[in-house]
């Protein structure tokens, strides 16, 4: 594993686990809108698409002309409630020691608002180890295009191979494809671990503490 310069990571179920906010926000926004709720099994499998591509996963096409609608109603109860309702793992801390120590850059990119990943890390002081981070509002295409990829190679000034990307979905096994960056698995979200197996993934974690004992 040597010969990497940075670490990016995904937010939502590899650093932090913000589930129960996902379920309230997006079930406030379905009711809102006249839909059925969803469950939180269904809820968990879009997690790491786009609200609008969410919207469609869990209540059909038919509704894709209303993501705009979806999104404003999850954001405006994400505002009120996302913060205090995540959780970042207890192992992050340390993990973020280890590869500082290591003298490697971090990152993340994540489809989550940036100022949302700003205010956690913020209140659990872990804020100032990532020098960038590029977020849903900062690209116009989300995940799986590679543009928020690309956003923080750019500010980076690094190139894509001397990058691990480090995600628990296929959204950003093949982000991280289509943006030429070795890509690292966690299974700490709900993504199995054969769901990987055409990606090429560097190596395959049970969460992201694994990182240090293989950096």
């Amino acid at each position: 594993m040597a010969g990497y310069e940075a670490v990016i990571f995904d937010f939502d179920f590899t650093l932090a686990d913000s589930f129960r906010g996902i379920v309230e926000c997006a079930n406030h926004a379905l009711k809102t809108m006249g839909l059925p709720p969803a469950t939180p099994d269904e809820i968990r499998k879009t997690v790491g698409y786009s609200l609008p591509e969410s919207l469609v996963r869990l209540t059909g096409e038919e509704q894709s002309g209303r993501g705009g609608e979806y999104t404003r109603l999850f954001v405006e109860r994400a505002d009120e409630v996302m913060a205090d309702r995540t959780v970042v793992y207890d192992y992050v801390p340390e993990t973020v020691e280890h590869l500082r120590g290591k003298g490697l850059r971090l990152g993340i990119v994540s489809t989550k608002y940036r100022y949302r990943i700003v205010e956690v890390l913020g209140r659990e002081g872990l804020l100032e180890p990532f020098e960038v981070i590029v977020g849903g509002e900062d690209v116009s295409e989300f995940k799986p295009d590679p543009e928020s990829l690309n956003l923080a190679l750019e500010r980076l000034s690094i190139p894509p191979e001397a990058v691990l990307y480090v995600g628990d979905s296929v959204v950003d096994a093949e982000a991280a494809m289509r943006a030429g960056v070795p890509f690292a698995a966690v299974l700490s979200g709900p993504t199995p671990r054969d769901a990987f197996s055409e990606y090429e993934a560097r190596m395959i974690m049970d969460s992201a503490l694994d990182l240090t004992s293989s950096i």
